[in-house]
């Protein structure tokens, strides 16, 4: 209970952890899968029972009070420390059968989790699995939620995350690239050419994709404010979209040059159905992460990051290109 005995929600206290991260009413409300309205109240209502205010509004994006910061790190341990004992508990009740929860990004989702899962699955006894195929976006708020155990993502050193913020701990399952390609004209050339096109459509990621993320990093040029690559061709974006899947689509129908993960073009690039657009110093490695909660997690979801090995990859911090 709180000044005069008022009850305290608990969601409350994930309300108002969720908003000191966005520092906005709209995506926290948003992240928190409810609306707005209500969840507006629900921040008044914990700053009525801790009576004081939390959250200075007149700041954009909002910020914490004085009070807010001082609030923010001993709510964040007592949340963490009630989803441990949960956990705890439920691995408890049912140890050799814990329910594993992984969040995925789309591509991923096909082309590297199925035959990774398998491979766990030779030597260790999972149980039932769930498994969330979205958008990194969406993957990134199941985890800072807790809804999930585990995060397969894409990622690199120069892009970093709410979950490297967070120190979320990770490991380096393995690599791919993401390759510039295009559809070949009737005569078998290129459809478009990074080097020599002299307006180069791209097929680009929406703001919620983890990849789109990585090439707005790792290819300024490409994405400056002038819209020129350095060959002075001019950029024009023409078809945005949340996955690898439909701009593979976009790109196989000739509509533009699209960087896609080279895993998931393995056989259209070897029937000639897409091509290279550009040379090697557009391609962009990428790491196949995984990530984990912070708090002690189930039986099963510790074995199998004991069985990931224990060679933690740590991304550096970004850089200026």
């Amino acid at each position: 209970m709180g000044p005069g005995n008022k009850p305290l929600d608990l969601d409350w206290l994930e309300d108002f952890i969720t908003l000191s991260e966005t520092g906005n009413f709209s995506r926290a409300a948003q992240a928190r899968a409810i609306a707005q309205p209500a969840f507006s109240r629900h921040i008044k209502s914990l700053e009525e029972w801790v009576g004081v205010d939390l959250i200075d509004r007149t700041a954009h994006p909002v910020e914490l009070t004085a009070a807010g910061k001082k609030f923010k790190p001993l709510i964040e341990a007592i949340v963490a420390n009630l989803e441990a004992a949960r956990i705890k508990a439920k691995a408890a009740h049912d140890q050799d059968f814990a329910s594993l929860r992984f969040a995925t990004t789309h591509a991923l989702s096909l082309t590297f989790f199925p035959r990774w899962l398998a491979s766990l699955e030779n030597h260790l006894r999972l149980g039932p699995v769930q498994t969330m195929s979205d958008s990194f976006q969406a993957c990134e708020d199941l985890m800072t939620q807790r809804k999930v155990q585990f995060l397969l993502c894409y990622g690199h050193p120069q892009t970093r995350t709410k979950l490297d913020e967070g120190d979320f701990p990770l490991v380096s399952l393995g690599s791919d690239t993401l390759l510039p390609v295009t559809a070949l004209t009737p005569q078998g050339q290129p459809l478009y050419s990074i080097e020599s096109s002299s307006v180069l459509p791209v097929l680009e990621y929406s703001d919620a994709s983890g990849l789109g993320r990585i090439l707005k990093t790792t290819l300024r040029h490409l994405y400056s404010d002038s819209a020129q690559t350095k060959s002075g061709n001019t950029i024009s974006v023409v078809f945005t979209a949340p996955n690898a899947f439909l701009l593979k689509t976009m790109a196989l129908e000739g509509r533009g040059v699209a960087w896609l993960p080279e895993s998931l073009i393995s056989t259209e690039l070897a029937n000639g159905k897409l091509v290279h657009a550009g040379s090697s110093a557009w391609q962009v490695p990428v790491d196949i992460r995984l990530y984990r909660q912070t708090s002690e997690m189930s039986h099963a979801a510790e074995d199998i990051w004991k069985a990931t090995g224990h060679q933690v990859f740590a991304p550096s911090q970004p850089s200026i290109t």
